[in-house]
C-alpha cells in the first residue's frame, strides 16, 4: 500500500574522518531480492548534511556500479554537477563510469577542507540490480542533454599506476 514519508525527517549518516562514503548510507527504503545483499531497488536521498572529512575528495568519487542508478533533483542544486537542476534526472546503467563534472573536480581539489554544511539541495536516486530501459518517449524528448558526456572532457589525467 502507498504511504507518505517526510524526507526532511531522514537522519543522514556521513563520514566524519576521511573519504566520501558509499551512497548506500543514504538509503531510505530497500526492496530486497532473495539473494542477501542484492536489492531489486534502493531508494536513496542526498539531503542537507555536514561534510567534514579530512584529506579527502568530498564530492562523490568517480566510479562504476554493478547496479543501475537513476538520479533526479527535487530542489536546489547538486554538489557534484553544475547545471543539474530540479526536475532534471540522469541514468547511469550498470558499469557506466560517472562522477563529478570538471568544474566540481577542480573546485574540490583546491579548496580548503574546513567543515561545510551542504543545505542547498535535495536529490534522490533509485538504484537497481536490474537493467533499466528507456522508453521511446524518453529517447526522443527534446529536453535530453545530448552533450552530457562533455562535462568530463576537461578533466585532467591524474592516474599514476606507479603509486
Amino acid at each position: 500500500a502507498p504511504f507518505k514519508y517526510d524526507l526532511g525527517r531522514f537522519n543522514t549518516m556521513n563520514s566524519v574522518t576521511f573519504d566520501h562514503p558509499d551512497p548506500s548510507i543514504y538509503t531510505v527504503l530497500t526492496a530486497p531480492t532473495d539473494t542477501p545483499g542484492v536489492a531489486v531497488c534502493d531508494f536513496v536521498i542526498f539531503p542537507h548534511r555536514w561534510m567534514v572529512m579530512n584529506h579527502s575528495f568530498r564530492p562523490p568519487y568517480f566510479h562504476r556500479n554493478c547496479m543501475s542508478e537513476y538520479m533526479g533533483m527535487i530542489s536546489g542544486k547538486y554538489d557534484a554537477k553544475v547545471g543539474f537542476v530540479p526536475g532534471g534526472s540522469s541514468l547511469h546503467s550498470c558499469m557506466t563510469p560517472h562522477g563529478p563534472d570538471a568544474a566540481t573536480f577542480y573546485k574540490a581539489s583546491s579548496e580548503e577542507l574546513s567543515p561545510v554544511h551542504f543545505d542547498k539541495g535535495l536529490a534522490f536516486m533509485f538504484e537497481s540490480s536490474y537493467m533499466l530501459k528507456l522508453t521511446q518517449s524518453a529517447l526522443q524528448a527534446p529536453e535530453r542533454d545530448l552533450d552530457y558526456y562533455k562535462c568530463w572532457q576537461q578533466l585532467p589525467k591524474v592516474f599514476d599506476p606507479s603509486k
